[in-house]
């Protein structure tokens, strides 16, 4: 590994406040027969993990006779705010949390998070949570992931989908694209017909997410593991950079892509793709359960974006187990059951991506075959991660920089521009070096 990671002053004060930087569990007095446990997510109850943490609840509560205090959070309020929370007297005992170095990894670097070693021995997860899967788990002392140690958990998958609506193709004669040439033909051919091919929404992580798409289709293992893990400095003047931001800025001068899409959210993006607005939306499986539950009316099939090795993915978010806690047990009791077979099985028969499901008894074919993309993304070792991973802010400025783009307020080279710097900034106010 070509870096390392300064703590810096902020970092060094919460870990020395609460004095366990890199121990494991164990280190905060448990309380003795409790009779309640907090638990916090930002999964919607229509998704599939929703349903599925809903079901792991329930057997939570009649094996343990624990109440469980479930309290849904929004994904903006945790990501936002993760420190401030895990570092107070109102943090959960058990978390959902987002991956990566910017955001888990940080939180473990500063002793925020139970070290799971143990519980990961006791359990057996690291014979479940193999590979790529558990990059987003383990973490360094600089909060790198890859390496070192547990912190969190998954316990499903997720990658980014074409989905199109089969209904608005079938009207105007277009067939479903399945190269990269097809797509933008068809795009094309949607845009003749006075309608804006492309579903996204810039003020949050829908183009983030399509840009780097783009940038996986060009980029090689040496670019991934510069950008993700700081081996090797990333080069801003590189293919995959550059023909990223170049096709966003093609695509909105093409029309395939609306400049009044700066302001939409992720889920007006989602929700003009189940009405109807736009007949593509590239997003992740998370909304593969809601289009099925939701848009009963919605004719849609989906595929892997066409002509890349890499696609945007990895584990789900994971479970973690704020060092604070005075529960630790029952919170990895809760972890276990989410990933044993009853809670796995349920959760892909509700299209979610398991990990550790009986995929054969799945009894809805679209579903298994849902299920099984992910499954060969795995198996090819496709999964190549997400952009705003890198740095604690790079996520809000990733969307800031990519509006200008969409609205045409900074050109190509302004964008990467910005995207350099702040990368870079982000990376020297977490104290890493790329040598």
């Amino acid at each position: 590994m070509k870096s390392t990671r300064k703590f810096i002053a902020a970092g060094l004060a919460v870990a020395t406040m609460i004095g366990v930087a890199g121990c494991g569990n164990g280190e905060t007095a448990q309380e003795e027969n409790p009779t309640s446990i907090k638990i916090w997510h930002y999964e919607e109850a229509t998704t599939a993990q929703g349903k599925a943490w809903d079901k792991a609840i329930e057997i939570f509560e009649k094996e343990t006779g624990v109440k469980v205090e479930f309290e849904k959070k929004a994904f903006e309020q945790i990501r936002q705010n993760a420190s401030q929370i895990l570092n107070s007297d109102d943090a959960p005992d058990v978390m959902e949390y987002n991956k990566g170095n910017a955001t888990a990894g940080l939180l473990a670097s500063q002793g925020l998070l139970t070290n799971l070693n143990d519980y990961v021995s006791q359990y057996g997860w690291d014979k479940i949570i193999t590979g790529s899967l558990a990059d987003t788990g383990k973490y360094n002392e600089q909060g790198v992931m890859g390496s070192g140690d547990w912190y969190g958990i998954t316990n499903y998958g997720e990658d980014c989908l074409l989905y199109f609506n089969q209904d608005m193709f079938d009207k105007y004669g277009i067939a479903i694209p399945t190269t990269f040439d097809e797509l933008e033909d068809a795009m094309a051919k949607f845009k003749e017909n006075g309608v804006t091919a492309l579903s996204v929404g810039s003020a949050e992580y829908p183009t983030q997410h399509l840009w780097w798409q783009l940038v996986l289709s060009k980029a090689d293992d040496k670019f991934l593991k510069a950008y993700e893990m700081y081996d090797g400095k990333v080069d801003w003047n590189s293919e995959p950079v550059t023909y990223a931001t170049e096709k966003i800025k093609e695509w909105v001068d093409k029309g395939y892509i609306s400049k009044d899409s700066t302001n939409l959210k992720a889920e007006d993006a989602g929700q003009n793709f189940m009405t109807g607005v736009n007949p593509i939306f590239f997003s992740g499986t998370w909304w593969h359960a809601r289009f099925k539950e939701e848009a009963k009316g919605l004719n849609s099939t989906y595929a892997k974006f066409p002509d890349t090795k890499k696609i945007v993915g990895s584990s789900g978010n994971v479970w973690v187990i704020p060092e604070n806690s005075k529960k630790k047990d029952l919170a990895a009791k809760f972890i276990n059951i989410t990933l044993g077979k009853e809670v796995q099985n349920y959760m892909a028969e509700q299209g979610g991506l398991a990990i550790n499901a009986d995929t054969d008894s799945i009894p809805d074919e679209d579903t298994k075959k849902f299920v099984a993309q992910f499954d060969e993304a795995v198996k090819e070792d496709q999964l190549g991660f997400y952009p705003d991973w890198p740095t604690s802010t790079f996520y809000d400025e990733l969307n800031a920089s990519l509006q200008e783009l969409v609205n045409g307020t900074a050109d190509v080279k302004t964008v990467l521009g910005q995207m350099e710097d702040n990368y870079n900034k982000g990376l020297e106010a977490s104290g890493i070096t790329v040598e």
